[in-house]
């Protein structure tokens, strides 16, 4: 992000935030967290059932679609269905996972900025 100013790089990352936010608030519930994790350890078989994640999970299967649902609609998981089967799992070219990944290292890069101020302003201080 060489080249832009500070506030032009505050409000990019405010606007990144605000664009994660349904992701954010999805993955701050244990269980869904739980329900990512287990995805994750099962990724490269072309995603898990309910059922499946259930077992993995001892989460009812109530619970678990529920979970999935909110996981859908934030954009984090996807389905894949095959027939009357429904296979749930993670995408990374396409999870909002990767705008969260992005917005982090934003906030370390505008971190960084925010030190290097603070350091430039107590130098001039002692001077």
């Amino acid at each position: 992000m060489e080249g832009i100013t500070l506030e032009e790089r505050r409000k990019l990352f405010a606007e990144k935030f605000v664009l994660c936010q349904p992701a954010l608030s999805a993955v701050g519930d244990e269980t869904r967290q739980h329900i990512i994790r287990t995805l994750i350890e099962h990724c490269g078989e072309g995603g898990l059932r309910v059922g499946q994640i259930q077992r993995n999970t001892n989460i009812s299967r109530t619970a678990v679609s529920h979970h999935l649902k909110i996981l859908m609609e934030a954009g984090i998981i996807t389905v894949s269905r095959r027939g009357t089967m429904n296979f749930y799992y993670l995408d990374p070219a396409s999870s909002s996972l990767k705008l969260v990944a992005e917005l982090w290292r934003d906030a370390e890069e505008m971190m960084d900025v925010c030190l290097a101020k603070v350091k430039e302003r107590t130098e001039n201080e002692i001077i």
